[in-house]
């Protein structure tokens, strides 16, 4: 995205649309919060300023995803980098341009949207205002805190860091309305630095103003995100509470969210977010960026973290003249039969096609056979249905070889078969077709080549245990994550899509706690799922608190 703002030449701006200043509220966290109006303002600025607000810098990538709804031209500048945000957007919208400001959370509440909407009023700029989901309401939902319920008939919301006017601390305390308290992060042992109290002179304060010592209590940090993390606990206990939270590595720090009342107490039956089996868990996805979109999305609905690091990079092959052959080979009806046995396959053979500007009727009179959920689909996204698959259970190219038909020279017109494949695919599907009469094509279709180094905190991590899981999908990647990283720690969990993968991990010295019941994405991720969920299972059992594999003792290096 460019990060240059070009206004339009003079002679452009008569026949487009006028210039316009967008407020766009982000909602307290996950990028999935933004509202419908605030994505496709989104998609039609020519200038986005991005976050300032310290939420924003808190949780990684939040602002990159959001993004993702803009076109790959627009505009970025940062609201840190800009003087007078106002004047900027003011001055961009004058020439002509479509702006758009984002504000965590609503312009409209602990923001200065405000002083924009007017800014813009004053200059006879149009101006629209996107309202955004609240934290002061998400963030309790998130944590399983109904504010109002049968016995909560008044929610009172405190800036603990309001300017100009004193908080009447006292009168909040002697009423019985929860209270939600924002602004109360100051560091427990330096409140003196801040202009709000920290938590500590927060709790003594309403105690002395007539709260109970016993009432509820619960801090959040980063509600909404699967960052997010809470203490509950009373308002006599809740300092000692925090710090041993913060002992255990979890580090509750500003900022957070304070919430004081009876509602709090319900937390324990109603929390259902942080129980998800894989909350906060951050999960190594060895993948190009492209390959892990589909898991990194069905990781984040179990609450987990991915983070993509690829292993690998595709590339055509060396020379382009097998690849050429195969294309007149379909064309002209050479093959029987063509066997996909991965995404990238489909995808070379797809591209090398329309480049001679031919579609998927160049398969008429072929038949199709696929190993994998994701290759099936990409087949079908061509407009392909598959002729064959290996059974639910065995999803790879040795269940494909024990359902496919022995070759029959009175029944089948042709005897071979196109294998378009990496140039270091293994040769079992190749080799159970021959068995069974059939010739075979092997064409290289693309290579494999490893990946550069990830950067080093991020190596760091994988050999210190900072990840909680690694998913790998083939063999392919444990050799390249293992190549160009290290090994993971004996505190992170390995998962793999399937029997051969495991393997591949085994003999690398890696021990495997989780294998695909079938060789698919979703059922690597589902059998991550319930791994994660029997061993919270376990813990609450046992009366043990609820860790992540990476905050778990580290012990030796892990063993078969």
């Amino acid at each position: 995205m460019n990060a240059n703002v070009n206004p339009l030449p003079e002679e452009q701006r008569a026949t487009t649309r006028p210039g316009h200043v967008a407020l766009v509220g982000a909602g307290p966290g996950g990028v999935e919060l933004l509202t419908l109006r605030g994505a496709e303002l989104l998609r039609d600025a020519d200038v986005v300023i991005t976050l300032r607000e310290p939420a924003a810098e808190e949780l990684s990538g939040f602002r990159d995803e959001l993004l993702t709804h803009c076109r790959e031209d627009v505009t970025t500048v940062r609201a840190e980098d800009i003087g007078d945000v106002n004047a900027f957007a003011v001055a961009r919208a004058r020439e002509g341009l479509r702006v758009v400001r984002l504000f965590s959370g609503d312009p409209f509440f602990g923001c200065r949207g405000a002083d924009l909407v007017l800014a813009c009023r004053e200059a006879g700029v149009d101006v629209e205002v996107a309202p955004g989901v609240s934290s002061i309401t998400a963030v309790p939902t998130f944590t399983g805190i109904p504010l109002l319920n049968e016995g909560a008939t008044e929610v009172r919301v405190l800036n603990a860091r309001a300017r100009g006017a004193e908080v009447d601390w006292h009168e909040a305390a002697a009423s019985d309305a929860t209270l939600v308290i924002l602004g109360g992060d100051a560091p427990l042992d330096e409140p003196a630095e801040f202009q709000g109290p920290g938590f500590d002179v927060l709790c003594k304060t309403l105690i002395a103003g007539g709260r109970p010592a016993a009432t509820p209590v619960a801090v959040v940090r980063a509600g909404g995100t699967t960052r997010q993390t809470t203490v509950a606990s009373t308002l006599a206990r809740l300092v000692a509470d925090l710090k041993a939270k913060d002992a255990k590595g979890h580090h509750l720090t500003a900022p957070a969210m304070m919430i004081v009342g009876a509602p709090v107490a319900r937390r324990t039956e109603l929390s259902w977010y942080e129980s998800r089996p894989l909350f906060g868990w951050r999960v190594l996805v060895p993948r190009t960026k492209e390959q892990a979109a589909a898991l990194s999305e069905q990781l984040s609905d179990h609450g987990a973290v991915p983070e993509e690091v690829p292993t690998i990079s595709v590339e055509p092959p060396r020379t382009p003249q097998q690849m050429e052959r195969a294309v007149r080979g379909l064309v002209t009806g050479r093959y029987q039969w063509v066997a996909f046995t991965s995404v990238n396959a489909v995808r070379a053979i797809r591209e090398r096609l329309e480049s001679y500007g031919l579609d998927a009727r160049a398969f008429a009179g072929v038949k199709v056979a696929v190993v994998g959920e994701a290759t099936a689909r990409a087949v079908r996204e061509f407009g392909i249905q598959p002729d064959l698959a290996p059974p639910a259970d065995a999803q790879s190219s040795s269940g494909l070889v024990s359902v496919w038909p022995p070759y029959d020279a009175e029944i089948d017109p042709i005897e071979r078969v196109l294998l378009p494949r990496a140039d270091i695919a293994t040769e079992t599907l190749a080799a159970g077709l021959t068995e069974l009469g059939w010739e075979i094509d092997d064409v290289t279709a693309y290579r494999t080549v490893r990946a550069a180094p990830p950067p080093a905190p991020v190596r760091e991590a994988i050999k210190g245990g900072g990840f909680d899981a690694v998913l790998f999908t083939s063999s392919s990647t444990v050799r390249n994550l293992v190549g160009i990283a290290g090994k993971p720690h004996n505190t992170t969990v390995i998962a793999v899509i399937g029997p051969e993968t495991e393997k591949t991990a085994i003999e690398f010295g890696l021990r495997v706690d989780v294998v695909a019941p079938k060789a698919s994405v979703s059922a690597l991720v589902g059998a991550l799922s319930e791994y994660g969920a029997a061993k919270r299972l376990e813990a609450i059992e046992a009366g043990k608190p609820v860790l992540k594999p990476s905050q778990k003792r580290r012990g030796r290096r892990r063993k078969l």
